[in-house]
């Protein structure tokens, strides 16, 4: 693999859509899917084993630039549900921060650490 690309999260991202559509495809059996399955197959195996590094590093770049909001989005949902029981998400009104504020019911007036507004906020159980 010497002078070659490889490996990098747009590689990995069209392998879990590879096997996704494989799956679609096996209850569907549609020619479509078929032909998109060899479609991103062949061109994950080009992208790595292009000696044009500079390009698939740009295109992973692209990539990078779709995925990280989508990706930041799950992570902060997932933390939400994880943190259930002790803390409450609040986004500030003024700048948009999401805050992590303690569980305690009632009427709170919350300094927004970015934008230092202050805000009101309800907590409910």
């Amino acid at each position: 693999m010497s002078g070659r690309y490889g490996p990098d999260q747009l590689y990995y991202a069209s392998l879990i859509l590879y096997l996704v559509l494989l799956v679609v495809n096996y209850f569907a059996q549609s020619m479509i899917i078929s032909g998109l399955l060899w479609i991103v197959i062949i061109l994950t195996v080009f992208r790595t084993f292009s000696r044009n590094i500079y390009k698939r590093r740009a295109e992973n770049e692209v990539f990078l630039k779709l995925w990280n909001p989508v990706k930041a989005e799950f992570v902060l949902g997932f933390r939400r549900i994880k943190e259930i029981k002790t803390r409450r998400f609040r986004k500030c009104p003024n700048c948009r921060t999401v805050l992590r504020l303690p569980r305690s019911t009632g009427k709170h007036t919350v300094e927004c650490p970015c934008c230092h507004k202050d805000f009101q906020v309800t907590i409910r159980f």
